[in-house]
């Protein structure tokens, strides 16, 4: 059979199966083989409440020797850059001094600090990972049980500001507005665990359905790939078994969850890369986020509050804060590139108010934040040399009892990924060891833990 004549039977049968006597379909990704050679604790259960992880992303760094404590433990000092969160530091962890090692590899500026923390090593190149991110690893053991597998927000409005993903080609892309977020988990398919009587929605049923006959197809259809697309076809149906756990979900009664109170919809404001829009935005989602965390709609979240390379801007400035690290001159008095570190000082404090917002939902004895990990980085450290030594961290919630907030490490140099084995050692993954050659640890960060 030639390519064309293979492609085009493809295209025309893609996955299909019978349902009630009627033919059904579900159309597949785009494989290499369709393109050409360009290739463009809960009371009514008794269960524990669960616990939650996310990520919290902020570009371009921060001034190293006013960002990281001089002292560890608990009586740790905040200087300049972290004075924005004394009012939620007994909640959080600082770790300083955590790197991602290069171990020969080119720094990929405003990727190799992001994905070496997220994926466990320094990638190889500018559209390879060393694996999936940590959300997703943790997603995996914990996502089939909530409606979302994941949530991913961006307050900077645009979608591709993303770090989710499985692979290069199976990104997660962001919620851009509050609107769209509370639209997305508080409007059609969401039941309210406090509503009392349950009718599955016949929708949801048919749905359900129809995957359970398309996954009968699967065999014919790889017996025609080559091997790349027989791996991008397992990611799809990777996808596509999660979308049929979710819908199960969608057919059971919710459990009743006390600190579940589904509020109005969010006002639409101003989406644009002009810092205050942005703070706006980002205020916006997060308390969507609680809402969405305490109605357990899902369990693994991850917040851009501005991406790598950040193009936050003030108001009626074209200088990003990413042009202004690399053209603006260091005060020669002060040290630091001071219009720069308005940026900095805008981000610590985004990230406060993202901790006061978890932590003011009560639930059960404690409080929202209680049952959460969440994980605050940037792609570097110091932005202008874009150094991924250093690089800052904090690690923000009690884990369900896992961790013990409020301490600062200093990582002289170890690797970013004793916090990621750390992370997921905390949510519950069976994992002794983590990372990639030089990255590889079975170290973790034992003084955040209880």
């Amino acid at each position: 059979m030639s390519s064309l004549i293979t492609r085009r039977h493809l295209l025309r049968s893609s996955l299909r199966g019978t349902l009630a006597g009627a033919t059904i379909a579900v159309g597949l990704p785009y494989l290499d083989i369709f393109l050409d050679g360009h290739g463009e604790a809960i009371a009514a259960t008794g269960a524990p409440l669960p616990r939650r992880f996310g990520t919290w992303f902020f570009g371009c760094g921060m001034n190293p020797a006013r960002w990281n404590p001089t002292q560890e433990g608990r009586d740790f000092d905040l200087p300049p850059e972290l004075a924005p969160i004394e009012t939620v530091r007994e909640y959080v962890s600082v770790l300083s001094g955590f790197s991602v090692i290069l171990d020969g590899e080119t720094n990929h500026v405003h990727r190799t600090g992001v994905i070496g923390t997220l994926c466990g090593g320094a990638p190889p190149t500018t559209t390879e990972n060393n694996g999936a991110t940590l959300d997703i690893l943790i997603s995996d053991m914990t996502g089939g049980a909530t409606r979302f597998k994941s949530l991913e927000m961006a307050a900077t409005g645009v979608a591709k500001d993303t770090y989710s993903r499985r692979s290069e080609d199976a990104k997660n892309p962001s919620e851009t507005t509050p609107l769209s977020l509370y639209t997305r988990i508080f409007g059609p398919g969401f039941s309210d665990p406090n509503a009392g009587e349950f009718v599955p929605d016949p929708k949801m049923m048919l749905r359900k359905s129809v995957l359970s006959v398309v996954f009968e197809d699967r065999k014919r259809i790889e017996s025609m790939l080559g091997a790349r697309d027989r791996a991008r076809l397992d990611e799809y149906f990777t996808s596509l078994r999660q979308l049929e756990r979710q819908l199960e979900l969608q057919l059971s009664a919710p459990p009743p969850l006390e600190a579940c109170r589904v509020e109005g919809e969010p006002a639409e404001g101003p989406v644009s890369r002009e810092v205050g829009h942005v703070k706006a935005n980002h205020e916006a989602m997060a308390k969507v986020l609680a809402l969405a965390l305490a109605c357990d709609q899902t369990r693994v979240f991850n917040m851009v509050f501005s991406e790598g390379a950040s193009q936050l801007h003030m108001p009626g400035s074209a200088d990003t804060h990413h042009t202004l690290t690399h053209e603006e001159a260091r005060d020669k008095e002060l040290g630091y590139q001071v219009e720069a570190t308005k940026f900095v000082m805008h981000s610590m404090d985004a990230w406060k108010t993202f901790v006061e917002t978890l932590a003011a939902v009560p639930e059960g004895a404690g409080t929202l934040l209680d049952s959460c990990a969440v994980l605050a980085h940037s792609e570097t450290s110091d932005a202008n040399s874009h150094s991924v030594t250093g690089l800052p961290m904090m690690i923000a919630g009690g884990g369900g009892g896992r961790l013990s907030p409020g301490v600062h490490v200093r990582g002289t140099g170890d690797p970013t990924t004793r916090v990621g084995l750390t992370l997921q050692q905390v949510m519950g993954l069976n994992v002794a060891k983590w990372g990639f050659k030089a990255n590889e640890t079975s170290r973790p960060v034992a003084e955040i833990l209880a």
